[in-house]
């Protein structure tokens, strides 16, 4: 069982399935109907995101063993070895690689570069400056894009641009809610952060700023053919009044952890409704 919860750790499986649905979610606005393309996404895009935490988890071990809320991860809490999660991370990565390459070369490609910018430049670089969030955040936007290819959509189609733009747009409060709940800790482990830069209030309103925009962004889809029904776009306005409105918690509770934690979980929630929402959508208007 132990092994069990460590690999589940070391895989960070909530983040590594938010990937696998918004590669799907890119792979079902293209219309496309066949089953097995998609298993292979939904499998290859899983196995890449589960290879890069682990790498992650081994690249940032000295890190994660000086904050509270990374040091029960399995190689800083004694479960694993350096050696055994470096040899998974290996074997997950060139397993979902192997299943993308079933795809086609461009499924690798953007697989590749992915894992790339992840664990080649974001993971380095937040070492190095406090904004490293906002190139990371091209991370987010990469899945959508893979399964938008694997299900025979053109790169340069400017639909899979506006969706793109969107899960960039909310990979930024997405890591400043974390930040500004854990900035103490951040900088105990020596890391820049943007607190010790911008005051606290002052960062709040800029990540609100960015959550009004993703809201905005969302409300472009339509433009783009992405939502289509009126049912579906009407709930999308409703959507994006209720997470402008959430994001103003943080600024009216004096960025409180009361207020972080309930934004940090609806900034969340409100990514995966619209995944369902363009899903359920997109099979409406196939009739």
């Amino acid at each position: 069982m132990k092994t069990v919860t460590a690999y589940f750790n070391l895989c960070r499986l909530p983040i590594s399935l938010f990937a696998t649905c918004s590669s799907l979610t890119g792979y079902v606005l293209t219309g496309s109907t066949s089953v097995w393309p998609a298993v292979l996404l939904a499998a290859g895009v899983f196995l890449l995101a589960c290879g890069a935490s682990a790498l992650n988890q081994f690249q940032d071990r000295d890190l994660d063993a000086m904050m509270e809320r990374t040091c029960l991860r399995p190689l800083p809490a004694g479960a694993m070895t350096s050696v055994h999660v470096l040899v998974a991370s290996v074997v997950l990565i060139l397993s979902g690689l192997l299943l993308l390459a079933a795809l086609g070369w461009t499924s690798v490609m953007f697989g590749s570069l992915a894992l790339l910018w992840y664990n080649g430049l974001y993971t380095p670089l937040k070492r190095m400056t406090a904004f490293a969030a906002v190139p990371g955040a091209l991370v987010g936007a990469l899945p959508p894009v893979m399964g938008w290819l694997a299900g025979g959509g053109h790169i340069a189609d400017p639909r899979i641009f506006a969706l793109a733009m969107l899960f960039f747009l909310w990979q930024i409060p997405h890591f400043w809610l974390l930040l500004l709940r854990n900035a103490a800790q951040y900088e105990q482990a020596g890391l820049p952060t943007l607190t010790s830069i911008i005051p606290q209030e002052l960062l709040a309103r800029i990540t609100l700023l960015w959550i009004a925009a993703a809201a905005v962004a969302s409300l472009a889809m339509p433009l783009f053919g992405i939502v289509r029904s009126p049912f579906a776009y009407a709930f999308l306005v409703i959507m994006a009044v209720w997470i402008s409105g959430s994001g103003f918690g943080i600024i009216i509770q004096d960025t409180a952890a009361t207020a972080l934690r309930p934004a940090f979980r609806r900034v969340n929630i409100f990514i995966l409704l619209f995944m369902l929402l363009a899903v359920f959508d997109s099979f409406l208007s196939r009739g």
